[in-house]
């Protein structure tokens, strides 16, 4: 009969496999911090190719995840010219010249909704009733309603009949945010 003997060194195992670890997450680092350097360098170089002059369109659906990037980040915003369409809604507090464009967001499967919107400043927005439907062209800037908040200064507003896509849904998975690009 044979008997083989075969020792383990539980020191040795534990020092391969922690240096194994160490080593794992130094890369790792790594990878990601030249991915974060990279995407921000990219970041720049693709803002600086857009013009100033563009209008960027806002749709149904991605106008949450928009007001979302822009809330979340308004200095980076600020400048950049929107054309999009909701109805006029206001609130108590509001000036004569503010209101804001309201869409209904569906928060549930039985169409419950909450009103979501920017805030927007017009010299004749006393010309629009509230709940009408309108389009509007106008640029982000950055102003103080209950602390800092977009305010859409419009350049350009007429009255529209109602989309057929009247809704708009929350944020989604694939939010991303755009850094001052819309």
């Amino acid at each position: 009969m044979f008997i083989y003997n075969f020792k383990v060194n539980g020191s040795k195992i534990f020092k391969y496999f922690f240096t194994g670890i160490v080593l794992l997450i130094i890369a790792i680092l790594i990878f990601v911090s030249i991915k974060l350097f990279v995407g921000a360098k990219n970041d720049r170089n693709v803002s600086s190719c857009i013009p100033q002059n563009d209008i960027s369109i806002i749709s149904a659906k991605n106008y949450t995840n928009i007001l979302k990037a822009v809330h979340e980040n308004i200095d980076a915003y600020v400048g950049v010219k929107i054309q999009f369409t909701g109805y006029v809604y206001r609130v108590l507090d509001l000036t004569d010249k503010q209101f804001i464009l309201a869409r209904d967001m569906i928060i549930s499967s039985d169409y419950q909704y909450v009103i979501v919107g920017f805030l927007c400043e017009f010299d004749k927005a006393q010309d629009f009733a509230d709940e009408t439907w309108v389009q509007l062209t106008g640029e982000i800037t950055k102003g103080n309603y209950h602390g800092d908040m977009p305010i859409i200064k419009v350049t350009e507003m007429q009255t529209v009949d109602k989309p057929n896509e009247e809704y708009v849904y929350p944020p989604d998975e694939t939010y991303i945010p755009t850094n001052g690009i819309l």
